[in-house]
């Protein structure tokens, strides 16, 4: 991506189209013909808006949305209530508001096709986007005696994954909705499993 590449609707029909196509199929399978199909390009001009490669467009692909989950993450924590149990469960009201990520299939099964260096930065937009916001939230609670533990890191971790995995629960068999699901989890997570 050294490129500086001048923005344009063409452009951005081939970022939509490999969002949908990464995000479906994961990395391997996917085609630069396919991308090109699915925004309305052929194969030739295509090139002119990916001159780095596919993996190059995959990063800066995972780069923009992993950007538009920090920021939706940042704004549900801000717009919630004060209190650590509003602010998580507005974390969580986004996340299930959007796409699922397959954050486990992009670990073990996209990573390895990549160059060290774009997945060493493709972790840290990760870590930036989906446990950075949480952690400082996690953080003010426990600076005002609100939770006691401190491995943020493993909670902010845990928690989005927690929310992740719930699009793996079918709400018709569970006869609740994954966000009274993420709720739930989310109070038992707070207030813990035991009798008070």
């Amino acid at each position: 991506m050294d490129v500086e590449l001048i923005p344009s609707e063409a452009r951005e029909r081939v970022l939509v189209a490999a969002e949908y196509l990464f995000a479906e199929k994961g990395y391997g399978p996917v085609t630069l013909r396919q991308i090109g199909a699915r925004a309305g390009l052929n194969h030739s001009s295509l090139y002119h808006h990916v001159p780095g490669g596919k993996e190059d467009l995959f990063v800066e692909v995972m780069e923009r949305m992993f950007a538009r989950h920090r920021a939706g993450i940042t704004a549900a924590l801000a717009q919630a209530a004060p209190d650590l149990r509003a602010q998580l469960y507005a974390v969580a009201d986004w996340l299930l508001a959007q796409p699922p990520l397959d954050l486990v299939r992009m670990e073990y099964v996209d990573m390895p096709e990549l160059q060290p260096a774009h997945v060493q930065r493709l972790s840290e937009c990760a870590y930036e986007a989906l446990q950075v916001p949480i952690e400082q939230a996690l953080a003010e609670a426990q600076q005002h005696g609100a939770i006691a533990l401190d491995d943020f890191a493993l909670i902010s971790g845990g928690l989005v994954g927690m929310i992740q995995s719930l699009y793996a629960v079918s709400e018709a068999v569970a006869g609740k909705s994954r966000r009274s699901m993420a709720h739930r989890l989310l109070d038992v997570l707070l207030d813990g499993l035991r009798p008070r």
